[in-house]
């Protein structure tokens, strides 16, 4: 299991991309974080997640 922003899902396996392919996440205006560390976007297709691993996904909201 895979916990990413505090819950657990079945994505141990899955490259980042190919999880976030299943989001509505906006690719060009997120962040990722996995086990503390930032993961570039040209990454995230090399990027496997794995059993254990925390990602914390954050989008960017524009606004004034």
């Amino acid at each position: 299991m895979v916990t990413i922003n505090g819950t657990p899902q079945n994505a141990a396996g899955q490259t980042l991309a190919d999880y976030l392919a299943t989001t509505d996440y906006d690719p060009t205006r997120i962040a990722v974080e996995r086990n503390g560390d930032i993961v570039p976007k040209a990454q995230y297709g090399e990027t496997t997640l794995a059993d254990g691993d925390v990602v914390e996904v954050v989008s960017f909201v524009g606004g004034g």
